[in-house]
């Protein structure tokens, strides 16, 4: 059966508070698991304690944990400097690290290219094949960490490397390892794929994961998103895999002048996380267990 999940963006942009009072929070609302950003390089020792802690809390709790990450200009895996790709490569090795340590198994994010970094001009072939051969070092090294890194493509004004189906499907063969995944976002869907349904049945042979995000990055359903298309193309490719609410608010700082978060979207993050949940149950879990089932 499917699992559904709540991102920590709404709280954190790396794990750093107390969130006791949230998971416990999210564990009783009936979440089955949290999808956990990392966002620091730090790679002694300390760092693992502190994600060996957190999934003990989360075991305590009985709450499944996956985590995210995203590459900044310093770590972009298609910098022409050989030596910033190379601090990619470690810097994600230490993610897969962390994500192991916190006893998860699957690590999702536009992991293929620094986030907002770009050249003013389209991807080249140069670039994609250093992308491609960074990933594959990374998911060699996450295989023998029992990790999945599962690749997620963004808009065109947050990256441009990957920015439909078409380019995730096309990267992920390429990288062809079978730690290397695919993952699907229905807010960077909207804005890119002229099918969103289609969309997610192009990548189905390759998805492991499903982040469903409103398209003001607000409660799910509460938008313009056909969310009966978006269910309807997981029943219909018998999708059985994790699904995550992902949403953005005024906090943390630093995290809402990444996402252009400038108004309030929601009344707080209890009730996105609620009412997300609410309808994802309500009128979205329906179609994707009918078509597990057929």
């Amino acid at each position: 059966m499917t699992k559904l999940g709540m991102n920590l963006f709404v709280w954190t942009a790396g794990m750093d508070e107390d969130l006791s009072d949230t998971l416990a929070f999210l564990k009783t609302s009936g979440f089955d698991f949290v999808e956990m950003p990392i966002s620091e390089p730090n790679t002694d020792r300390a760092n693992l304690a502190k994600w060996e802690r957190i999934g003990q809390q989360l075991r305590d709790l009985k709450l499944g944990v996956q985590t995210c990450t995203i590459c900044g200009p310093a770590y972009s895996l298609i910098s022409p400097d050989e030596l910033v790709r190379r601090a990619g490569i470690d810097y994600l090795k230490h993610v897969v690290d962390c994500t192991a340590a916190a006893g998860a198994t699957l690590l999702m994010g536009p992991m293929y290219a620094g986030f907002k970094t770009f050249t003013g001009k389209p991807a080249t072939e140069q670039e994609w094949d250093w992308s491609v051969k960074s990933m594959r070092e990374v998911a060699e090294y996450a295989q023998t960490k029992g990790v999945t890194l599962a690749i997620e493509y963004l808009n065109r004004f947050e990256i441009y490397l990957l920015t439909c189906a078409d380019d995730l499907v096309r990267y992920v063969v390429a990288v062809d390892h079978p730690n290397c995944r695919a993952a699907f976002d229905t807010f960077h869907a909207n804005m890119e794929e002229k099918n969103v349904g289609d969309a997610i049945r192009k990548v189905a042979p390759y998805l492991v994961h499903v982040q469903i995000s409103e398209n003001d990055r607000s409660t799910p359903g509460s938008g313009h998103i056909n969310f009966d298309d978006v269910f309807e193309a997981l029943a219909d490719v018998a999708y059985a895999g994790p699904i995550a609410i992902e949403a953005f608010g005024p906090n943390p700082p630093d995290l809402a002048a990444a996402t252009h978060i400038f108004r309030p979207m929601f009344e707080s993050p209890e009730q996105l996380a609620t009412d997300g949940l609410a309808f994802l149950k309500s009128h979205t879990m329906p179609a994707v267990m009918v078509g597990n089932e057929a």
